[in-house]
């Protein structure tokens, strides 16, 4: 009875967790596909504003574009990261066997979460400094440490999916297969990836 308590205690923990996990995903589409199309109405909007209206109505696009980008980028690392697509270089990580390459990824993961947590350190005690003076935005006349309040929090975000990524290649689901990221297998354990010659020659 205690062992079966516990596991299904084990097991809610594991469902709110994963509930929770999902949510923050969506949470982070959303502030990314939000902040693409905000900066694209930014740009369109001020240059029909200028040039069609001549019309200074836009006056804040610069600020809310440069505050999307910042979001857009420091969150994007971390969806990135979890979806396996950052920019790699793997020429001699593609020829290793299956076991060679999830040691390799195992000790790449958690290189890449200390930096994080290191650039996270650092750009909070940035932030800290911009809260400090008092600083504010040209346009909007907003406390400038809110345009860069996303840095560490983006880093920080990051390297706990890093570490993630780490663990999930020790699970069982990861026993003959190297996980890039918590939702993406490598392609080079793909069973139903086949490259064949006349698939190259073709394209």
């Amino acid at each position: 009875m205690i062992r079966f308590g516990g596991r299904k205690k084990v097991n809610k923990v594991k469902s709110v967790f994963n509930k929770v996990d999902r949510a923050f995903m969506k949470l982070e589409e959303f502030l990314l596909s939000f902040s693409i199309i905000l900066i694209s109405i930014m740009i369109v909007g001020n240059v029909f504003a200028r040039e069609l209206f001549d019309s200074g109505a836009f006056y804040f696009a610069y600020e809310v574009s440069k505050f999307a980008i910042i979001i857009t980028t420091f969150l994007g690392i971390s969806y990135v990261a979890r979806k396996g697509r950052h920019i790699s270089m793997s020429a001699f990580y593609d020829f290793a066997p299956m076991k060679v390459r999830k040691v390799m990824m195992i000790i790449i993961n958690l290189v890449t979460a200390a930096v994080m947590f290191v650039l996270a350190y650092y750009t909070y005690g940035f932030v800290m400094a911009e809260y400090e003076s008092n600083a504010i935005t040209t346009s909007l006349q907003l406390p400038r440490y809110l345009m860069y309040i996303f840095l560490p929090i983006g880093f920080f975000v990051t390297g706990v999916q890093f570490l993630r990524n780490t663990f999930v290649n020790f699970t069982k689901k990861a026993k003959d297969k190297v996980y890039l990221g918590t939702d993406a297998v490598d392609y080079n354990d793909e069973k139903d990836k086949e490259v064949k010659l006349e698939d190259i020659s073709s394209v």
